[in-house]
């Protein structure tokens, strides 16, 4: 048996030690790109997670925290709409006025009243949806595209059927209404008639989208609980009422903060409902929401001072939302955490 001898021998070391593998072999011009190369990388991996995250935040300065402040600014000024350059400073008179104005109360009570008779059928209605679509059903995938179907339509494209839908004289919920012995009602005119079909706009065109949050909620709870819910003899109706409703405690908390801002910012379905095509909320600002009052004061009667005190005002009302609600929040974690212990 031969052995071979042909095998390169390894290049004799330098004085000084043996140098690193293929360290020997570069120049100093291949070391100097490397080593740009090198800090080019380290700034990439530093920097371009900001890079990719900052078209938001300039949208968010330009479109977001600038008009807020400015807002802010020109609420303590009187301010009008034909000349919004000329600023003259009235410190909280502008506030002191809109909680004197009866105006501004009657279109509080009416979100406060639109808000609870859309936000409570709403997500009820939502939540029996989404518990019936949680079991298994066939074209599954096809429903919940239609739960959100209304979600997906304009404002005010829903808006103008639901016009012609309440219409007093030849509106179709009259002709049912009549068709039991009701007399018709006039839904633009009257107050509460009118909070309510304001109110069915909103119902119809929010329903599908807090339906499909609830059945995510529900598909992740683990069937473990069912299962031994069921094994003790629980009914369906049981396990919805001590299993499904306590695991959805979160989901539920959330859709009704975020129901209850959408009502206190309600704008285009009052809008477009009003017979006049104004911003009063009817002939006597019978559905006249918060959002048509700042409308009606900054663009109508042109007083931007006080339209902005009216969006601070409100801005304020969200900002003690949230407080409510991370406040519920903490004392249900506790609950729940205090309960499995």
């Amino acid at each position: 048996m031969t052995t071979r001898h042909d095998t390169a021998a390894a290049p004799p070391a330098k004085e000084g030690g043996a140098a690193p593998v293929g360290a020997s072999a570069l120049t100093p011009e291949e070391g100097r790109r490397r080593a740009r190369l090198s800090r080019r990388w380290q700034r990439d991996v530093r920097w371009s997670p900001y890079a990719f995250v900052s078209p938001f935040f300039l949208l968010f300065l330009a479109f977001g925290l600038f008009p807020l402040l400015y807002t802010g600014w020109a609420s303590l000024h009187q301010v009008e709409l034909t000349a919004p350059t000329d600023m003259n400073w009235v410190g909280l008179r502008n506030y002191t006025r809109i909680f004197d104005d009866d105006f501004f109360w009657n279109a509080a009570r009416n979100t406060l009243t639109i808000g609870i008779i859309s936000t409570v059928p709403q997500l009820m209605i939502a939540l029996g949806i989404a518990h019936i679509l949680n079991y298994r059903l066939r074209a599954s995938t096809f429903y919940r595209v239609v739960m959100l179907a209304p979600y997906a339509t304009s404002i005010a494209a829903a808006s103008l059927v639901f016009v012609l839908l309440f219409g007093r004289d030849y509106g179709m919920i009259n002709w049912a209404l009549g068709a039991v012995g009701i007399d018709n009602i006039d839904w633009q005119n009257d107050k509460w008639p009118s909070q309510i079909a304001v109110s069915t706009i909103v119902v119809w065109r929010w329903t599908g989208y807090n339906a499909l949050i609830y059945l995510a909620a529900m598909q992740a709870i683990p069937n473990d609980l069912y299962e031994s819910a069921a094994l003790d003899g629980a009914s369906r109706w049981q396990q919805f009422l001590h299993v499904t409703l306590p695991s959805l405690r979160p989901t539920i908390l959330f859709t009704c903060v975020v129901s209850t801002i959408g009502a206190s910012q309600l704008f285009g379905e009052p809008l477009l409902f009003d017979a006049n095509k104004g911003a009063s909320g009817g002939s006597q600002h019978q559905f006249q929401t918060l959002g048509l009052y700042l409308y009606e004061q900054g663009w109508v009667n042109q007083h931007l001072g006080r339209a902005s005190a009216i969006a601070w005002t409100m801005f304020l009302i969200l900002i003690v939302i949230g407080i409510v609600n991370y406040v519920i929040s903490r004392r249900l974690r506790a609950s729940s955490q205090g309960g499995r212990l």
